[in-house]
């Protein structure tokens, strides 16, 4: 099968679909919802609501093609046995991971506020990967699932940019895989900080991955030789 070309920043982004996961980075009810955590720490969260919608074509426009999906969720376990004082400790907030926040105890698994927003919700044989940290790799399964999926190429969407997503195709560069990230479909609590992150990964060559609109993406997998010219 001829590779679908996208025409991606800093230059063209080929991709096999049966190669390829979409990956949806912590879109957890917890960060993007009012009344959540995000917003009890002061954050607009409207700033990351406002890319559900792009998310959701995607999403659809994917699982529609028969793509492999993968939903990440920072959580912890009841017990925090997975989570440093480094970690809980830091900034020194008035609510810590594991205490009693808006929606359940913050950032601990199987919690109301936990949960991925229904709007993106995983639909049976999706994968689910529950992350003790910023990156979806570490203290988890999904390179091994990857791997024996056969995947080789990663695209991205989710929250936040400059901290688990950016970290999370940094793990994916690092372990081999051409990553993408879609600039429509991710977003930061600090808009400065998300194109910074954006102009970090694509530069130098791709050093980290590529960026396109999800407009663009979508459109190639209705129409890959479209997408070429």
């Amino acid at each position: 099968m001829t590779p679908t070309k996208l025409d991606a920043n800093p230059f063209p982004y080929e991709f096999d679909v049966a190669h390829t996961a979409l990956v949806i980075i912590d879109m957890q009810r917890d960060f993007i919802e009012p009344g959540g955590f995000g917003e009890s720490l002061g954050n607009d969260v409207a700033l990351l609501a406002a890319i559900v919608p792009a998310c959701q074509a995607v999403l659809q426009s994917w699982r529609g093609i028969g793509g492999l999906v993968v939903h990440t969720r920072e959580a912890h376990r009841a017990d925090l046995s997975d989570c440093p004082p480094a970690k809980r400790n830091r900034g020194n907030p008035s609510l810590r991971i594991g205490d009693e926040g808006p929606m359940g105890r913050i950032l601990v698994a199987d919690e109301p506020g936990n949960q991925i927003i229904p709007a993106l919700a995983p639909t049976p044989g999706e994968i689910v990967i529950d992350k003790p940290g910023k990156g979806a790799f570490y203290a988890t399964p999904l390179h091994d699932l990857l791997q024996r999926a056969g995947i080789t190429h990663l695209v991205f969407m989710g929250v936040t940019t400059e901290v688990c997503v950016q970290t999370s195709m940094r793990e994916a560069n690092d372990r081999g895989y051409d990553c993408l990230l879609l600039e429509d479909c991710t977003e930061s609590y600090f808009p400065a900080f998300k194109q910074s992150a954006v102009d970090m990964m694509c530069a130098q060559g791709a050093i980290v991955g590529w960026t396109a609109a999800s407009s663009q993406f979508m459109s190639a997998l209705v129409a890959p030789d479209a997408a070429q010219r």
